[in-house]
């Protein structure tokens, strides 16, 4: 039987989807079921961490349709990808586990999806599981507040499983028939615009973005616009990486060769020609460049001090500088470097450290980056996701002694810049008394030594301690306890309520009366 073309009628355009839903509920998995493809296996650490673009075929009575599904990260760090992936698609779908029901992700989720004013089904997955009770998971949803139909709601909703495949082609019918509500539609005929999903810079063929087309025709030999950026519409390929010459409304397609990294979640459209398309981006870097500077003036006219470098100084107390710590991100897409800035934003501030973001871009890491991070008067980090190193800019920063590290999975590079942080943070210096002595009697002094007896009051005096000597509540000056006796026996330590003699290092004149106040020194 010769297989049947896929068509969309002239007005008619495929929908594009957006799967999200909590961590390890199935999103990805239900995904390679559907196109038939494993990407699981390919993501580092098992969960996804890219916003990535498929075209599926799901067979209907009036013929095979077209769907374009959006997989969306499930930690919560990619919370601006799930919201981009949100914003272009015109579904959702919420994947809800079965074993374990709404999760706090899940949640996000919804309140994401409310903000696109999108409509959206739940899919309840795992259910070929052993723990999986779907009826649990429901209940689970309705003390949320998300209303499934038959259960006071609206809300669409089937059982899946991404192993088997059961539940999905009644799945991919209720996608059809929301967007069929919807009324989606295109004019093929008029110049393609759509949304910028993702950007990356590869070493051999430069910067290349993802795009979901939501109108019109792109054509190769176009030229198209998305921001500051422009390109020429030659080297175009579709979610197989195969080279196409057209893309069509609703269609996930790669463009290689942008004058520069476009933002993800901007706008593009096509034009007629280059000249045009290098007008309109020039335009807008210049309206960017004054709205950056625009800000930063607003910015400096507004600034105050941090709060604790007015606070009243602690007696005792050394307060430490403030140090600032230049932070350099590099990572394989642009998506990514906005989920470990919102990482960075979740661990905890201390008003003496500041972590500015002095670069974040994709690529390797070079010798311009490390160049940035050790450019302040403290050397500063480094972090990569997805990248590599190049050996140049390694021994770099051996010798700038900044610091590099690379990963593959967000969660552990938060966990290691939490420790990072705290480890570098500045500490102010105390000095706790450990024990308090009154002076009875000096037997002795030279230059730089005295040798006196007193009495223990508080806590206790220990032999290489160092003292404040004390007349009433002014401080003379400060010394060592060189050795010490209790009881005319050689002693470690001396404990309140006992006598004992002492020879002290020092250049003050004691006297009789005065005390001894013995302190440590801690940083905190």
């Amino acid at each position: 039987m010769k297989k049947q073309p896929i068509k969309n009628t002239p007005s008619e355009r495929p929908p594009v989807v957006a799967i999200v839903g909590h961590i390890d509920h199935g999103k990805s998995t239900l995904l390679d079921y559907i196109r038939t493809a494993n990407v699981v296996a390919s993501e580092a650490g098992g969960i996804t961490q890219h916003l990535s673009a498929y075209e599926a075929t799901h067979q209907t009575a009036q013929g095979p349709r077209t769907i374009t599904f959006l997989d969306t990260p499930g930690h919560a760090a990619f919370t601006a990808m799930r919201s981009r992936g949100l914003s272009v698609a015109d579904v959702a779908v919420l994947v809800v586990s079965a074993e374990e029901g709404v999760k706090p992700q899940t949640l996000e989720a919804v309140k994401l999806i409310t903000e696109a004013h999108i409509p959206y089904i739940v899919a309840l997955t795992k259910i070929d599981k052993e723990a999986a009770n779907i009826d649990r998971a429901k209940n689970s949803l309705l003390e949320s507040g998300i209303y499934l139909e038959g259960m006071g709601g609206e809300i669409p909703y089937v059982a899946v499983s991404g192993k088997t495949g059961a539940g999905v082609p009644e799945l991919l019918d209720l996608i059809l028939l929301a967007a069929e509500l919807e009324g989606l539609s295109s004019d093929a005929s008029a110049p393609a615009e759509g949304v910028v999903i993702e950007a990356r810079i590869e070493s051999k063929r430069g910067a290349s973005a993802t795009l979901i087309v939501k109108n019109g025709t792109l054509i190769s030999g176009q030229y198209i616009v998305a921001g500051s950026a422009m390109a020429p519409v030659r080297i175009m390929e579709n979610f197989l990486g195969k080279t196409i010459r057209e893309a069509h409304a609703g269609q996930p397609v790669r463009i290689i060769g942008f004058s520069s990294l476009p933002e993800v979640g901007s706008t593009f459209h096509a034009v007629e020609n280059k000249k045009v398309a290098e007008e309109e981006a020039r335009q807008t870097a210049q309206e960017l460049r004054t709205a950056t500077l625009a800000a930063k003036r607003a910015a400096t006219q507004t600034a105050i001090a941090p709060e604790a470098a007015a606070a009243e100084p602690v007696p005792g107390e050394e307060e430490p500088e403030i140090v600032s710590l230049p932070l350099v991100i590099k990572t394989d897409v642009a998506g990514t470097g906005e989920a470990v800035v919102h990482e960075l934003e979740k661990i905890p501030k201390t008003p003496r450290l500041e972590v500015p973001v002095v670069s974040r871009s994709v690529g390797a890491i070079g010798e311009a980056d490390v160049k940035l991070a050790g450019g302040g008067e403290h050397p500063g980090l480094v972090v990569g996701f997805n990248v590599k190193v190049e050996p140049a800019a390694a021994q770099l920063a051996e010798r700038l002694g900044v610091t590099i590290a690379t990963f593959d999975i967000i969660y552990r590079l938060a966990e290691w810049l939490g420790e990072e942080l705290e480890k570098r943070r500045p500490r102010s210096r105390l000095e706790d008394t450990t024990g308090t002595a009154k002076i009875l009697k000096v037997f002795s002094a030279t230059k730089h030594k005295i040798v006196l007896g007193g009495k223990v009051e508080t806590g206790l005096l220990a032999q290489n301690a160092e003292v404040k000597i004390m007349r009433r509540d002014l401080e003379l000056g400060r010394g060592t306890i060189e050795s010490l006796q209790s009881k005319k026996i050689p002693a470690k330590t001396v404990e309140a309520g006992s006598e004992f003699g002492a020879m002290v290092k020092t250049d003050v004149a004691v006297a009789a009366g005065d005390k001894i106040e013995a302190f440590e020194v801690v940083y905190k």
